[in-house]
């Protein structure tokens, strides 16, 4: 009797925590981020971590791509968009306990807009004229120019609110205002985060999350068999999601990404400044090969740089289709022959078996591509930094920019005045009549001049234990913003 009342008063102490609901949660990323600082770095990564997650901007994405407010809580517009006053919720700290106001709004923004501003996304900010503290709770930026689109340009992981005091450490120590803090990275393996006791919105129902970086395909799908993922938002071995959504522990989740994936070319360079050679190069690809022998059929082909999800969106690949003995045309009236190009692929597994396809395919029309495999770090130093490259293959997943193409020392470089006047006409336009005729205008000037080989939008296929909720199905931005995921019982 005294056995089974021990017995029963045990089961009664530990029932509680035996059937406490989970709140813990492992994610998997194919790259590891280069650092945690998004206002001083390019790669898609940093964001997928510290998006809406460690970092918040005044306005953010939504997971339906629309623009919600942030750290402001309202703003007003006036002259015609060319002022925005805004409102900033009261009683948010850093995660280092010092205050969030007006001045830090200030810092940001004067800081991503500086001559020496490192920030990827400099653009975003270069309308601005003038950032007045109004009162430690108000911030007015009044800009050159109109624009109506200046709250989306806040929500950009590049936009968002630091600190000067822990700006000089946040790329390996990043101190945000986000519902998670950060715990530690150990470099080559994950990030940790956890949640903030002190955040000023709604409490995350995780208290913590870890990112485990597996970039192997085969290491990815047996992560996710042995429960050692509990997600994969961008599941790197599509083959597999057959299996795994004929598996009741698996959720399969299909959707679409601001990912317009390229084959970049150096038009700064000989023979591809040559309109003529790019034409060629565009016209002995086949698109259709690629997404079934890369992506293994998830993708939708494109013709120029602009998600055909867009409702501006307008189908160019007609320009631009698969014709090899046109492409060797092409190639002879240009006077290219034996033409050999380095193509440089970093670690996605689109990069990596597209690029081998790709090499096949210019290998039929003569054009021999030698390929180098680069890691992320690799690929931004020397191709996005130092444009020391012929080809490569990469995935734009900002959300709508069209706009670099007007930037002529991005790492492609085409910059052409006419383009960059389209966006200027862009920048000033608010009817939504004007904008759409601007944006298909622009759509069909980089596919006319062959800037780059545009392949496919890159689907988003990701994969999760069949009892989690609240990850994004869509991307309109790189993140895994985990503010509404929760496991259900």
């Amino acid at each position: 009797m005294l056995n089974r009342l021990c017995l029963t008063a045990l089961v009664a102490l530990t029932a509680p925590a035996a059937f406490a609901a989970q709140d813990t949660l492992t994610l998997g990323m194919v790259l590891e981020p280069p650092n945690l600082d998004p206002t001083a770095g390019a790669a898609a990564a940093i964001d997928e971590v510290v998006y809406a997650n460690i970092f918040e901007g005044l306005t953010r994405f939504a997971p339906d791509g629309s623009i919600r407010p942030a750290l402001a809580a309202s703003w007003d517009v006036e002259d015609g968009a060319k002022t925005y006053v805004f409102h900033l919720h009261e009683g948010v700290t850093f995660h280092d306990g010092t205050a969030m106001d007006a001045e830090d709004v200030k810092f940001s923004l004067d800081r991503a807009r500086a001559e020496d501003s490192a920030n990827a996304q400099k653009a975003l900010f270069a309308g601005i004229e003038a950032v007045e503290v109004i009162d430690p709770l108000t911030v007015r930026v009044t800009l050159s120019a109109p624009n109506g689109n200046f709250p989306f340009n806040l929500a950009w992981g590049d936009a968002v609110i630091v600190a000067p005091e822990s700006i000089e450490t946040d790329a390996t120590n990043p101190v945000g205002t986000g519902p998670f803090r950060f715990v530690e990275w150990v470099q080559g393996d994950h990030v940790t985060i956890e949640r903030n006791a002190d955040y000023w919105g709604e409490p995350s129902a995780l208290s913590k999350a870890t990112f485990r970086f597996i970039s192997d395909p085969t290491a990815a799908f047996a992560a996710m068999m042995a429960g050692d993922v509990d997600a994969f938002p961008n599941f790197p071995a599509p083959e597999t999601l057959p299996q795994l959504a004929a598996d009741p522990r698996f959720k399969v989740i299909v959707g679409s990404t601001e990912g317009e994936t390229i084959l970049a070319m150096n038009n700064h360079q000989p023979p591809l400044d040559n309109v003529t050679v790019r034409e060629a190069i565009a016209h002995a690809i086949n698109r259709q090969d690629i997404i079934d022998g890369a992506m293994f059929g998830y993708g939708t082909p494109i013709g120029t740089h602009f998600a055909p999800h867009n409702p501006d969106y307008e189908d160019l690949t007609r320009l631009s289709q698969y014709d090899p003995e046109l492409s060797k045309k092409l190639l002879a009236d240009a006077g290219v022959s034996d033409l050999k190009l380095r193509l440089a692929l970093p670690p996605p597994t689109y990069a990596r078996r597209g690029g081998e396809i790709i090499a096949a395919q210019l290998a039929a029309v003569g054009v021999q591509a030698e390929i180098s495999n680069l890691e992320w770090a690799q690929w931004l130093e020397q191709v996005f930094k130092g444009k020391d490259f012929d080809l490569t293959i990469v995935s734009h997943t900002e959300p709508m920019d069209i706009n670099i193409y007007a930037r002529p020392d991005y790492y492609f470089g085409y910059g052409k005045p006419e383009f960059v006047g389209l966006m200027d006409r862009l920048d000033l336009a608010s009817d939504p009549a004007e904008r759409s005729a601007i944006l298909k205008e622009a759509q069909e000037m980089i596919a006319k001049d062959y800037v780059n080989a545009y392949l496919f939008q890159l689907a988003k296929t990701g994969v999760a234990n069949a009892r989690i909720e609240g990850l994004w199905e869509n991307a309109p931005t790189q993140a895994n913003d985990l503010t509404a995921v929760r496991w259900t019982e």
